[in-house]
């Protein structure tokens, strides 16, 4: 077995470019030289992204119901039989590419929950997709806790190049963030983020708090959160010997990072931190969704449907996104077990509703 480790890649919504960045992904031979990859998908769906990328592809397949599966190959594809691809119109979401998608990522966290593979890649999903097919989809993390049975969400970091963002919460309205900005949060965000980024490489991550309120609640005038909340978290996490300062008002945080007094913001909300992050890079950001013990990351642009089948589709967050996988792959365990066996036994046991 190669000491490389194994990713799972699910590829994403079938009506946007996941298709053909899946395929220009399996065919970059730098990256091949990363990490081997289990593909969970289709292949007329890969096919068909190949065709649109312009590359060739010719990947070892494995079907349900089979026993021979060669993971020694730099890459598998495992066709779990989940879509029709006549179902599949370029540039509009649809149940069918929502259950695709959904289903995909399924099957790839509960091989990294069992240990077949070291993380989980995947390519862009739809939101709208995702919910026409499992109308309680709210976003990925609530999706993997319960795929993993994990006892608690997880976060989400924005990587761009050397510089991270962190962030308290995530998928919520702006109406409700306030009171989920606690002292307790504040300070797990930056516990996770210190030792996230010390596996990334970071030897003393050094970050940068951002403030909840306009100009970090002027004393009070606007708002107590960052008196009360944050700043007590800050000290809290400096006396466990994280490098971290703040709350610093969050229309000038992230010009302390771009100019190199930080390596991360973690900032409070969604949309405080990524149109930032956007702005500096949006062909080249990556998410990562940590806290499950194996790491899962994505290109942080969507599905592009404006451009799908039209071969435009740039690699770059999606190349970044396994780079950042592989790293973090390196720094846990590999599994002793039998990894063909588990991911039989994982793959046959699942359960797709119509």
């Amino acid at each position: 077995m190669s000491e490389r480790p194994i990713l799972a890649l699910a590829i994403g919504d079938p009506s946007g470019i996941s298709p053909e960045l899946s395929a220009k992904l399996l065919a970059d031979s730098e990256i091949r030289q990363m990490a081997q990859f289990l593909v969970i998908g289709d292949p007329r769906i890969l096919a068909a992204g190949a065709k649109i990328a312009g590359v060739h592809l010719d990947l070892p397949l494995w079907r349900r119901g089979q026993n021979a599966l060669d993971t020694s190959a730099d890459a598998v594809l495992v066709d779990l039989e989940t879509l029709d691809p006549n179902d599949v119109v370029l540039g509009e979401s649809s149940y069918a590419g929502g259950r695709f998608a959904y289903l995909n990522f399924q099957a790839a966290l509960r091989l990294a929950a069992a240990g077949v593979v070291d993380g989980v890649t995947f390519t862009p999903f739809n939101k709208y997709a995702m919910r026409l097919y499992d109308r309680g989809y709210v976003d990925e993390i609530e999706v993997i806790t319960r795929e993993t049975a994990a006892d608690k969400n997880g976060r989400e970091f924005n990587i761009l190049d050397k510089l991270w963002n962190a962030r308290v919460t995530s998928h919520v309205p702006l109406s409700g963030v306030a009171e989920r900005i606690t002292r307790q949060a504040v300070l797990d965000g930056l516990r996770l983020t210190n030792t996230c980024m010390k596996g990334a490489g970071f030897a003393q991550p050094r970050i940068a708090v951002a403030a909840l309120n306009p100009h970090a609640g002027d004393g009070g005038n606007f708002g107590h959160e960052d008196d009360e909340e944050i700043t007590p978290a800050v000290a809290d996490a400096k006396a466990e010997g994280i490098v971290c300062d703040g709350p610093f008002p969050s229309d000038t945080v992230f010009l302390r990072a771009r100019r190199g007094d930080y390596d991360a913001v973690q900032t409070m909300y969604h949309d405080q931190g990524q149109i930032a992050m956007k702005l500096m890079g949006f062909e080249s950001g990556v998410t990562l969704i940590a806290g499950y013990g194996f790491p899962i990351c994505t290109p942080a642009h969507g599905t592009a449907y404006d451009i799908a089948g039209k071969g435009q589709a740039n690699l770059g967050a999606t190349r970044e996104a396994i780079r950042v996988a592989s790293r973090l792959a390196e720094t846990t365990s590999r599994a002793t077990t039998d990894r063909a066996a588990r991911l039989r036994d994982i793959v046959e046991g699942l359960e797709f509703k119509s």
